[in-house]
């Protein structure tokens, strides 16, 4: 009998006679990955793509990104790509697996094993290659007085823009298949928005990282929760896939930023206040007061050290 339902064991009492009990068993909960970097990855993906325009959907998913056009003809570029999409395949396969068999024992359970495919078999004209690029976003002369990036020499962009190439079969050359910020061949920053699971996602790191105990006794930890809301949903589009797989990181980064932002901000304006009051004849904040009889302590401390010393 399966472990994490009720067992009826039977116990003989003193006459022999089997007296029925039931013993409840209850199994371990396993735990859930609520926030995990291939779940965002994938989101962030998906919030980019509604911001783009494709020839075809199934060229949205790339392979490998590069900075310059021409890498796409370099041999480890094309490698590094033709792993990447084997990879892919195979992980799609596997899932679409499981969720075909979901009540499948452990033994019957598809593996991963199953799905791989080497990188040698796929051609190189099945590659997708995402360039990062400017060269279709307008220039903004005048946005920043000092330019100090490519960046800043252009319209302001929720993301870094790009587009994707394919190797054409029939000449060997590159051939645009997509490019971001972009709506029936216009550019185009309304289009597109991040999806509702990513959302949530931001909600959930936001609500679990408020939790910490060096953050949850504060009164004004709905003003840091908002705070914190509001950067993720300007900059959570910013990660840069091109330089990192860890965007629980990134964005934990500036969860915290965020918080200790609104901390600075409202010790700053709890100080103000108490200098009014004091300076008004009232009682300052109770913080002001322990603050202000540990600075006379240490003082006493001090001195009664320097008289010591002294002798």
């Amino acid at each position: 009998m399966s472990p994490d339902l009720d067992e009826e064991i039977l116990i003989e009492d003193e006459d022999g006679n089997e007296a029925p009990e039931v013993i409840e068993i209850v199994a371990p909960v396993k735990k859930i990955n609520y926030l995990n970097n291939k779940d965002m990855l994938k989101e962030i993906h998906r919030s980019k793509n509604s911001f783009c325009e494709y020839i075809d959907p199934k060229y949205s998913d790339y392979d490998v990104i590069v900075e310059n056009l021409q890498e796409i003809f370099l041999p480890e570029v094309q490698e590094k790509g033709k792993i990447a999409r084997a990879a892919r395949i195979a992980a799609t396969a596997y899932e679409a697996a499981l969720a075909a068999k979901p009540n499948a024992s452990k033994a019957d359970k598809p593996k991963l094993s199953e799905f791989k495919i080497k990188p040698d078999t796929l051609s190189v004209d099945d590659l997708v290659f995402r360039v990062l690029t400017f060269d279709h976003i307008p220039l903004m002369p005048g946005r920043k007085k000092n330019p100090k990036s490519e960046a800043d020499k252009y319209v302001k962009l929720n993301f870094y823009p790009f587009k994707h190439f394919i190797i054409d079969p029939t000449d060997g050359k590159e051939k645009e298949v997509g490019r971001s910020h972009s709506k029936a061949g216009k550019f185009n920053l309304e289009r597109g928005s991040i999806t509702n699971k990513l959302a949530k996602m931001f909600i959930l790191m936001v609500n679990k990282y408020a939790q910490r105990g060096n953050w949850r006794g504060y009164t004004y930890l709905d003003e840091m929760k908002g705070q914190a809301l509001l950067q993720l949903a300007q900059m959570g589009l910013q990660f840069d896939e091109y330089k990192s797989d860890n965007p629980f990181s990134y964005y934990t980064a500036s969860v915290s930023n965020s918080f200790t932002r609104v901390l600075n901000l409202e010790k700053k304006n709890q100080d103000l206040r108490d200098d009014l009051l004091i300076d008004s004849g009232a009682s300052p904040s109770f913080s002001r007061q322990l603050a202000v009889e540990e600075e006379i302590r240490r003082l006493r401390e001090d001195a009664q050290d320097s008289a010591k010393d002294e002798h």
